[in-house]
């Protein structure tokens, strides 16, 4: 590999990183940790079947009225029907929101009409919005519930109503790279934000997955026993290793990688303290003979 192949990596990791963007679910302390970041941060807030689509919103607003710029999350199950819909979007449409993500969601079964991201993505173009994106969700490890082939109809399907996407979360870098490329020759030419965790506590990750039903991570988790074995082993799990295995991708301009969604589990001061120390180690391997 050449010197010039090297820096279009690190260069690729800068930017990657540096873009990166924290997931976070509404609790009770969930202000207090933000406060770490950037008052002009992007902050993706989930919508889960335990919380709700109203949890989503009224921390949505709070987080406006302190300063982030939030991506709020409306899982397709969670709407009831096209009334519900209408009220989520005046909601939505009073405040500076510039982008909407739609996933399908992981209650077992929906709370209404929509029971698809597809469903939802399409009702949702009938009305006027103030959203300049929309992103949708995209599955590199697969679903435990649905096939292969099925999600990447359905994404050929969303791409339509989306301007990006976001991944699921992954701890293999092959599989992703090549999942990317294959997208790509599909004609999928939605923008992708890589999922990862950030740094994190394993046993409060592990933890925190199980109380909450964080559906992407926990099934990967459980799916892939090496990996959760792995974690387990070591006190802190960090995306280091999986970043640099990445990177090859990372740098390849037709793969349209934009940045990472990191899923810090709420454990915002740590995953933020890594993000900036991994950019630091990156900026001084520059500097290096």
């Amino acid at each position: 590999m050449t010197s010039h192949d090297l820096e279009a990596q690190r260069q690729a990791l800068l930017h990657t990183v540096g873009e990166a963007y924290m997931e976070v679910f509404p609790t009770d302390t969930i202000e207090q940790r933000l406060k770490v970041l950037p008052r002009n941060a992007y902050v993706a807030v989930t919508c889960s079947p335990t919380k709700g689509v109203a949890a989503t919103l009224d921390l949505t607003e709070r987080l406006i009225e302190s300063g982030f710029r939030v991506v709020p999350h409306i899982a397709a199950k969670m709407v009831r029907d096209d009334a519900h819909l209408r009220e989520i979007l005046k909601r939505l449409d009073d405040h500076p929101i510039d982008s909407l993500f739609v996933p399908g969601g992981d209650a077992a079964e929906p709370v209404g009409k929509f029971a698809t991201a597809f469903e939802l993505l399409r009702a949702i173009a009938e009305y006027d919005h103030n959203f300049k994106e929309i992103g949708v969700a995209a599955h590199p490890e697969g679903h435990p519930a649905v096939s292969d082939d099925v999600l990447m109809r359905e994404l050929e399907r969303k791409q339509p109503y989306a301007t990006y996407l976001v991944t699921q979360m992954c701890f293999d870098a092959r599989k992703l790279g090549l999942w990317l490329e294959d997208i790509r020759r599909r004609g999928i030419t939605l923008p992708a934000w890589l999922g990862m965790p950030g740094e994190a506590d394993r046993s409060s990750l592990l933890a925190t997955s199980l109380r909450i039903g964080v559906g992407d991570s926990l099934r990967y988790l459980r799916r892939h026993g090496k990996i959760a074995t792995k974690m387990l082993m070591s006190k802190t799990f960090r995306p280091n290793k999986l970043l640099r295995e990445l990177a090859p991708w990372l740098a390849d301009p037709a793969l349209l990688v934009k940045g990472h969604h990191i899923y810090c589990f709420n454990q915002v001061e740590r995953a933020e303290t890594w993000r900036n120390e991994f950019i630091a180690e990156l900026l001084a391997s520059a500097a290096q003979p």
